[in-house]
């Protein structure tokens, strides 16, 4: 009987009578210098005694820690709630997914700077990592000080940037939404987003390209509390729009909330729309009309991408993948 308690690489070994360097050699899988008769043995025993390896340890003795690290920009918008936001935490979710079924490990790190990163993927000897939020030159900077292959998500590089991207159609979700009010008869718009560059600059430019027209662009503060400020002083400009789309989620659910405790009927008086197609669009009440991105293909791809790179070290590639808009009861024709 076997006695209680941990189970020791020298207990293994005692009992088939082999050094504890056999035992140890045949758990990180380096086997060519041993018998198959042993290895077998070593590993019936092992499982018989219930061990549990130290997988820390057990990788890096390979140089190959299965480890995927996810690396998200903690921006101040975010206000200490990164991993809460919804986008964020849906692209984590099925990043964790593809992450686990490719036979890999997957580490999350909050990162203030885009250095921090190497640092990470050079503390955990990591395989790759996916990285979101950063910008180009980031990207950049970061390609030229790691070698460890890695995707962004909603990058923009040229061929020969020595990592790859995964981008959605971010003009083409908004020149849906565009049309999706034209066709309901809009002519005051209003797009929303906290800054006029990137991926919210080129919804904007695709929601104009649906309408026909230019619509108006407010950039609103990032910080909740001045974001509040603002919409309080702005209220009698808000309502004279019959639709505004924001360029997420949260900001959409944040200011159909405001204008419904102003008394502003959804979408009676005023459609909202967003972007991303969270969960959030369909617990909030009218069900709000958003521009969905498939995440979970979207981390399917990043990984399947990553595998590319770490067959062919000086593989790039930009991938663009479709969104498509949902629409639901938050917008509608203007009554009368």
């Amino acid at each position: 009987m076997w006695a209680e308690g941990k189970v020791r690489i020298i207990d293994i070994a005692t009992d088939l009578g082999v050094s504890t360097a056999t035992v140890s050699n045949v758990i990180h899988g380096k086997t060519k210098k041993i018998s198959p008769q042993t290895v077998k043995r070593v590993q019936e025993a092992l499982e018989r005694r219930g061990y549990i390896p130290n997988m820390a340890a057990t990788l890096l003795a390979q140089n190959d820690s299965r480890i995927i690290g996810v690396v998200v920009n903690n921006h101040a918008k975010y206000e200490g709630r990164l991993l809460m936001d919804p986008f964020v935490a849906g692209a984590v979710n099925y990043l964790s997914d593809a992450i686990e079924e490719n036979g890999w490990f997957m580490m999350v790190k909050k990162a203030n700077s885009i250095m921090e990163a190497a640092k990470f993927a050079s503390m955990w000897n990591m395989d790759g990592m996916v990285l979101l939020g950063f910008c180009e030159d980031d990207y950049q900077l970061l390609r030229d000080s790691i070698r460890i292959p890695f995707v962004v998500y909603d990058g923009s590089q040229e061929n020969g940037s020595r990592f790859c991207n995964t981008c959605i159609d971010n003009r083409d979700g908004g020149r849906q939404m565009g049309a999706h009010f034209r066709e309901l008869g809009h002519k005051r718009v209003l797009y929303l987003a906290d800054n006029r560059e990137g991926v919210d600059l080129h919804r904007y430019e695709g929601l104009c390209d649906g309408l026909g027209f230019a619509a108006d662009y407010w950039e609103i503060p990032m910080e909740s509390t001045e974001r509040q400020a603002f919409y309080g002083t702005q209220m009698a400009q808000l309502r004279k729009f019959t639709a505004v789309f924001a360029a997420s989620d949260a900001y959409a659910v944040e200011v159909m909330g405001l204008l419904q405790r102003a008394g502003v009927r959804i979408p009676e008086d005023m459609s909202v729309g967003g972007f991303d197609d969270g969960e959030v669009c369909r617990q909030v009440f009218p069900a709000m009309t958003s521009v969905r991105q498939d995440l979970q293909r979207r981390a399917d791809t990043a990984i399947g991408l990553l595998k590319k790179m770490k067959e062919t070290p000086d593989f790039s590639r930009n991938v663009l993948l479709p969104v498509s808009l949902v629409i639901r009861e938050s917008t509608g024709r203007l009554c009368d």
